[in-house]
């Protein structure tokens, strides 16, 4: 799988490129993701257009992936200067119509490569219709959002009730890479990461963003401990892909089974806490 890493510090981006990462994500997104995601634990950016000239000028095998804000008036002089300040791709976030889609790769017209981050259940509705366009270039299903949009309350519902897999069926239908959502480190987070990357095999999935616990640069601030992080748990990530390349079409459904059971009791648990907090 192609791994993404936001970041918009020079020294932790190309400590990320060294082991293997294969995009660094520069994250200019903040038109309306404060009140969307005002009580949740997600990233809230503050990177610029100098961080990708920074950046962009030594990486040297990772690719820059720069998140725009979500179309509006302003987005074309945005992509301009995202270009400009050398992006190899710009992903569009909250798109949620064709119309909106469309203007964005029509913006862009292949000077850099794309990305749709689908994350509205508009966008859902609409996928038909944007997977026909000549301009498309590859999709990312942003499960944060997505499962606001739909009123769930954590976001890997969205691969036990079918979600996940029926978008993909479609995207692959017609060519298209896709991903979905993030992983953690091996052995980490509420669903755990070896679960997350079967489903992404499963489904045919190409790429996933590494999630801030991952590796949390606002709470480790010491590069060679940054560098250790990177180094020991990109080499497990990789390494644990290796051990999936026969994997049986029955250990794939136990992992179904599992990932429906943690899901149900992380949504169990989230529940009952905000019922105790009101």
């Amino acid at each position: 799988m192609k791994l993404f890493y936001i970041t918009n510090k020079l020294e932790v981006a190309l400590i990320a490129e060294k082991y293997g990462v294969d995009r660094i994500w520069v994250d200019l997104e903040t038109l309306g993701k404060a009140e969307r995601q005002k009580n949740m634990d997600s990233v809230k950016s503050h990177h610029s257009i100098k961080d990708i000239r920074t950046i962009s000028k030594l990486l040297s095998k990772s690719e820059l992936m720069v998140r725009v804000n979500p179309w509006n008036e302003n987005s074309v002089d945005e992509i301009e200067k995202v270009i400009a300040a050398g992006a190899d791709r710009i992903m569009l976030p909250m798109w949620k119509s064709f119309e909106e889609a469309d203007a964005f790769l029509r913006a862009v017209n292949k000077r850099v490569k794309t990305n749709l981050l689908l994350e509205t259940k508009e966008a859902v509705e609409c996928l038909d219709e944007i997977l026909e366009h000549p301009l498309l270039e590859e999709i990312h299903i942003g499960l944060n959002d997505l499962h606001l949009s739909y009123g769930l309350t954590f976001m890997f519902e969205l691969i036990p009730n079918g979600m996940v897999e029926a978008l993909c069926k479609k995207i692959r239908a017609k060519g298209i890479p896709y991903g979905f959502g993030g992983i953690a480190r091996l052995g980490e987070g509420l669903l755990p990461a070896e679960k997350i990357i079967v489903e992404h095999h499963r489904v045919g999935s190409t790429m996933a963003n590494l999630s801030r616990s991952f590796c949390n640069t606002d709470k480790v601030a010491d590069l060679s401990e940054v560098e250790k992080v990177f180094a020991e748990n990109m080499q497990k990530i990789r390494d644990y892909e290796k051990t999936l390349t026969n994997i049986s079409e029955e250990e794939y459904e136990e992992n179904s089974k599992e990932i429906k059971k943690c899901v149900r009791i992380i949504v169990a648990t989230i529940k009952e806490r905000r019922e105790c907090s009101d």
